[in-house]
């Protein structure tokens, strides 16, 4: 028999709400995830260490690990921390660093992982990748994507704005990927996942057009839900490429260039975007992104992150050497120091204006 569907890997529980939390225990306990209840939950120093005195009494069959940060050094301590306890499951309880080691850590021991956000970041929440410092810099590891991910909005809204503001910029990233990996099938006839970039771009659009505010659950669930569908994409495609283009090469260039003055990722990740957009000549495109991140609070321009004209000039030169092999605007244009810094003067008047 023909196959005629394709089975993808996906959570078990998606949970996206206010008082989410309350029901975890519930989700744990689900047959697939925890029969014993026997759990290894990581958490950080901060808002998992603050959630621990309320999810204990739920959870007497868990043992807690404090991450102390998000190096691949700390995802194998945790790692070998666990292998002891033979457990059913791995919880990740807090922000993205904390997440991240826990799913390294989860695919070391062969355990499913259990996603329990505190802030959105960015898309890692149910990503197949784990973001982690090493001697090198910053690597990207492939894992398996969560079991189950659950997100209490009264919990997200209790975090920093900054974070929320970050996962927006990660989301309309998304965009300005999926265009790039288009771009590369045209001229190079690299293979496009329809499904993939269909979820990944849409998942953007849906937070570009959202008309709520940080504040709004109605807003940050579709933010939640978009972040969900960008991890979700990656694991479709089997890499990054649905939610990492020139955008994402640009961030890492600045990280890798001046790695004490960085901002977010997703604020990062989000000029790029919007600088990429206007390169491909979307200058439509490009403003209304640069509108939507003004209106979140997000920047728009290299200044507002604390770096001049030039250093991002050099950063955009820079950016195809963060990814050999990967095609996008910056690697079609092939810039030159004088067009590239033209280039982002346009750009910046444009938004500016």
């Amino acid at each position: 028999m023909p196959v005629l569907t394709r089975l993808i890997p996906s959570p078990l529980v998606v949970d996206v709400r206010p008082g989410a939390l309350d029901d975890l225990a519930s989700v744990l306990a689900d047959q697939r995830i925890s029969q014993s209840g026997k759990l290894a939950v990581a958490i950080s120093d901060g808002s998992g260490a603050r959630l621990r005195r309320r999810l204990e009494p739920s959870l007497p069959g868990a043992d807690w690990f404090e991450v102390g940060g998000g190096t691949i050094d700390d995802a194998v301590r945790l790692a070998d921390g666990m292998k002891p306890g033979r457990y059913d499951a791995v919880v990740g309880l807090g922000g993205g660093k904390v997440i991240d080691c826990a799913k390294f850590a989860a695919a070391r021991v062969g355990l499913p992982m259990v996603a329990v956000a505190t802030n959105l970041s960015h898309d890692g929440i149910c990503s197949p990748v784990s973001i982690l410092d090493n001697d090198a810099g910053r690597g990207s590891y492939g894992v398996p994507t969560p079991i189950a991910l659950v997100v209490d909005l009264a919990v997200i809204r209790e975090a920093p704005i900054r974070f929320v503001r970050s996962g927006i910029g990660d989301a309309v990233s998304n965009i300005s990927a999926v265009a790039d990996w288009e771009l590369a099938h045209r001229v190079n006839g690299e293979k496009v996942d329809g499904l993939a970039a269909a979820l990944a771009r849409q998942a953007g659009e849906a937070v570009l057009r959202h008309p709520g505010g940080c504040g709004d659950d109605g807003f940050l669930t579709v933010l939640t839900e978009g972040l969900v569908l960008s991890g979700i994409a990656m694991t479709i495609a089997g890499h990054t490429r649905p939610s990492s283009g020139a955008c994402h090469e640009i961030s890492h260039a600045l990280d890798l260039l001046y790695p004490r003055r960085a901002a977010s990722h997703g604020e990062q990740v989000g000029i790029g975007a919007a600088f990429a957009t206007h390169l491909r000549g979307d200058r439509e495109g490009s403003l209304l992104m640069a509108d939507t991140l003004r209106r979140h609070g997000l920047p728009v321009v290299a200044e507002e992150i604390g770096f001049g004209d030039e250093e991002f000039v050099r950063a955009v030169e820079f950016a195809p050497q963060t990814r050999p092999g990967r095609y996008t605007i910056l690697e079609h244009l092939d810039l030159s120091p004088a067009r590239a810094r033209e280039a982002y003067a346009e750009y910046a008047a444009a938004v500016s204006g």
